[in-house]
């Protein structure tokens, strides 16, 4: 079409304007009243004035990403009544937008205003957009999440990930009775007041993942029974209250990772009978006791790597469970020191009067009781006998060799007379013994022994 000439990258196609890559700093002057979509994505555009698209009827979609707009003047798409997707992610240099900027977009279902510079919009910015379903606007500057979302009774997905977002009041999500999906991930959320989601009915997916949360309201999932996915995976959570999830009946996914978790209260998960997948692997764990897992009984994956296990007799039930179902592998343990190392599946538990015994730890003179060479076990008990020549005449010598472990064929009756007979002698006819039972002949840090 002739008012198109100018831009060569303008095609018409089935209604479809395509002015994208065109290197626009502003806006052609009309459109076809027949387009049913334009995209002008990747120019350098910077201002929108009133009208700026003019009057187009028909026109469902427009996109507008990665440009330079800095300033949208209220009332800049009007003339645009049955307009369905606006795009405006990616426009760096918007920090501000006027209650009346979305003036006219009664139809409007979808607003995409993402990765801009936005610090705030005002309240009563939305108030025609009754129809609105989805807004995005993750990465900007949020620091609260924006009163404009309340009583949006069609809202149903709500995208407000990296943000600056502190806090979840207990006013931010009132009236969201149709809510399905809200993504909060990497905030800096440190506190979620109670009953914030009390209206959220409808939530199926929660994202609260990558925030600074240490603890939750004792009910704060309350009344979400048809919620099927919850992440609070990346915060600082230390324990698991069986307060929270008790509502979750129908949840499937449940993400822990990632925290600090030290315990899990017994019946925290026992209302999650359609729980699928758990994740609690980058945690502080030590120990899960059966009782917590009891009445899980649909779970299909459980994820526990990258846990300080103690791999004792309380995890015996959880090694079964993974040779019999195959649903959780990966569980390296710490502790004992004598499995440190192994993974959960390799532990072999003993058994006393049928019961199980947990793997000891390894004693710190393990390495003298059993020297590696035959060398070094004379030099280790050479060495320990001088000692006792070196301690305080205090007769205590004899009653250190009767506790001893040397073989008793090593004191003769000879021997164990002049041992008890005087403080010193003693030494000396298991030195004799010693040197006999080596050869003769070796080297002892300061000299040479020889018979």
């Amino acid at each position: 079409m002739g008012v198109f000439h100018p831009f060569s990258a303008v095609l018409l196609l089935s209604c479809s304007v395509l002015c994208d890559h065109s290197a626009l700093a502003e806006l052609p002057k009309e459109f076809p009243c027949e387009a049913l979509s334009i995209n002008v994505d990747k120019n350098r555009l910077k201002f929108l004035s009133e009208r700026a698209f003019g009057t187009l009827p028909s026109l469902r979609s427009l996109s507008l990403d990665h440009n330079n707009i800095s300033f949208i003047t209220p009332g800049a798409f009007k003339g645009l009544p049955n307009l369905v997707d606006l795009k405006m992610a990616h426009n760096e240099y918007i920090s501000y937008l006027h209650t009346r900027t979305f003036a006219g977009l009664k139809k409007l279902a979808r607003l995409d205003m993402s990765d801009c510079n936005l610090f705030n919009i005002p309240d009563r910015i939305f108030v025609e957009q009754m129809a609105l379903r989805e807004v995005l606007c993750f990465q900007n500057k949020f620091r609260r999440i924006p009163g404009a979302f309340r009583d949006m009774v069609n809202l149903t997905h709500i995208y407000l990930e990296k943000n600056k977002i502190e806090a979840v009041a207990y006013n931010s999500l009132l009236g969201l009775g149709n809510l399905r999906y809200l993504n909060l991930e990497e905030n800096r959320i440190n506190v979620i007041h109670y009953r914030a989601f009390q209206d959220l009915l409808r939530l199926e997916n929660c994202y609260l993942n990558d925030n600074l949360l240490t603890d939750l309201p004792r009910d704060c999932f309350q009344g979400l029974t048809r919620l099927k996915t919850l992440n609070l995976g990346g915060n600082l959570l230390t324990n698991v209250s069986k307060t929270w999830f008790s509502d979750l009946v129908e949840l499937e996914v449940l993400y822990l990772d990632r925290n600090r978790l030290l315990a899990i209260e017994e019946g925290s998960f026992e209302n999650l009978t359609s729980l699928i997948t758990l994740h609690l692997n980058s945690n502080n764990l030590t120990a899960l006791p059966f009782p917590v897992f009891q009445p899980v009984y649909f779970l299909g994956r459980l994820y526990l790597f990258k846990n300080p296990w103690e791999c004792g007799c309380s995890l015996e039930w959880l090694k079964e469970w993974m040779e019999s179902y195959k649903l959780v592998r990966n569980i390296p343990c710490a502790s004992p020191s004598s499995v440190a190392g192994l993974d959960l599946g390799e532990v072999v538990f003993g058994r006393a009067n049928g019961s199980c015994v947990d793997p000891p730890e390894l004693n710190a003179t393990a390495a003298w009781l059993a020297p590696s060479t035959t060398e070094d076990r004379f030099h280790s008990l050479l060495s320990r006998l001088l000692q006792l020549e070196l301690r305080d005449e205090t007769g205590n010598g004899t009653e250190y060799l009767r506790n001893g472990s040397l073989p008793e064929a090593a004191l003769s009756a000879g021997a164990r007379g002049q041992a008890v007979g005087s403080r010193r002698p003693h030494v000396y006819p298991l030195v004799t013994w010693l040197l006999l039972g080596f050869g003769g002949r070796l080297e002892f840090g300061f000299g040479v022994f020889g018979t």
